[in-house]
């Protein structure tokens, strides 16, 4: 008999995207659902850097250089340097996506069987990314009731043993939101330097921070060989199809592995990179609306919801999610139940269940994640809905 690899057995579901059949039967019934639980932004992405693919004028679609065109690199040389980081672009490898940034730091520097230590909830594809590389999440555990700060050194020093190679963060954080502070950063690389750690750094959100700086682990001062920086201008410029990534780093024996990793898949997308290329070039007060709109929607999300009789939202600091504690037994069943069982004036919504973004088997059974990638009207709407889910709902506690 055929059977599957143990790594595909492995391979875990997306919390994100295993609700669709069911929110695809609500709308074959009529039902509109709002969705609230995937980071697709409906901000329109910006027309010059468009116009710069539709009007690409090439006899030939080559492959590129496997780390990206020189031309492309140049420009985030550009881009890095506005956000005080300082780097030439032989330490940018551009990437399909920031996920094979991460996957491609996952096997450039771990061996199969090595840990990385992760605070959770976490973004839920780093387990996907940590199966396919062979290697073990060990979680450490963030809490709502503290808006999931960064847990101190004494739990991340207990967690660390001989396996362990590597910290990975996201800064601002995929799920909650959370913006870690200079304080938190300092504490991240002593950890890394006592320990002799990787530092991997997921800055996807790098723009959308609100009341707080946002400190780049490339900040960090006498760890250039521990950190590694994963990017993407998915959701810098609403640009989520173009999966267009990059991995930077000082360390260059890191980047010379991550780059045979490269030369294999051979080339990142070509048009995307034209697109990202296009995108240095908008005005430095582009992100201005953007993150003020986005402001605009994580006040009217977190006031809503808070306002809700048994639930608590922490105030996200930047990135566009929120997490938020239910009156409910469990997500997974809840977040099922709006899409087959419930509608209110012909509406619903879809959201994320916490528990795809925990480690730790049994955290999150009582939490979601709210993408706040709606306007407005939509997201009060949404709310609404919500509200009356939750006098309804038979296994609300």
């Amino acid at each position: 008999m055929l059977t599957l690899s143990s790594r595909g057995k492995l391979m875990p579901p997306s919390p994100i995207r295993k609700l669709v059949p069911y929110a695809e039967g609500a709308k074959k019934k009529g039902i509109k659902v709002y969705h609230l639980n995937i980071g697709q932004p409906d901000i329109e992405t910006p027309e010059p850097i468009l116009n710069a693919v539709r009007h690409a004028d090439f006899k030939v679609l080559e492959y590129s250089h496997s780390a990206g065109n020189e031309s492309y690199r140049r420009k985030l040389v550009q881009y890095y340097k506005k956000t005080g980081i300082e780097v030439d672009h032989t330490q940018i490898i551009v990437t399909t996506g920031g996920s094979e940034a991460i996957l491609f730091g996952f096997m450039s520097c771990l061996d199969a069987g090595d840990e990385v230590i992760i605070p959770e909830p976490f973004y839920a594809n780093y387990n996907g990314f940590a199966v396919a590389a062979g290697i073990k999440v060990v979680p450490v555990t963030s809490h709502i009731e503290n808006g999931f700060a960064l847990p101190p050194i004494s739990a991340f020093s207990a967690l660390v043993t001989p396996k362990t190679k590597a910290i990975l963060i996201c800064n601002p954080n995929n799920p909650t939101g959370y913006l870690y502070s200079r304080e938190e950063m300092e504490t991240l690389k002593q950890i890394v330097q006592e320990h002799n750690l990787y530092l991997f750094s997921d800055e996807a959100y790098r723009e959308f921070c609100y009341g707080g700086e946002h400190i780049s682990a490339m900040h960090l001062k006498g760890v250039d060989d521990n950190v590694i920086l994963m990017d993407t201008i998915s959701k810098r410029y609403s640009a989520c199809g173009g999966r267009i990534g990059a991995l930077v780093t000082r360390n260059r024996e890191v980047l010379d592995s991550v780059m045979k990793f490269a030369q294999a898949r051979l080339s990142p997308p070509s048009f995307a990179q034209i697109l990202g290329e296009a995108a240095v070039d908008l005005p430095d007060n582009y992100f201005d609306a953007t993150k003020t709109e986005y402001q605009k929607r994580r006040d009217v999300l977190v006031k809503r919801l808070n306002a809700m009789e048994g639930v608590s939202c922490p105030n996200p600091g930047g990135a566009f999610y929120a997490m938020a504690r239910l009156p409910i037994d469990d997500a997974d069943v809840f977040c099922q139940w709006l899409l087959e069982s419930f509608s209110f004036n012909g509406q619903t919504l879809m959201l994320a269940p916490a528990s795809g973004f925990y480690g730790t088997p049994g955290l999150g059974k009582d939490e979601v994640r709210l993408a706040y990638v709606l306007n407005v009207h939509d997201l009060n709407k949404a709310m609404d809905c919500l509200e009356q889910a939750l006098k309804e709902y038979p296994g609300k506690k």
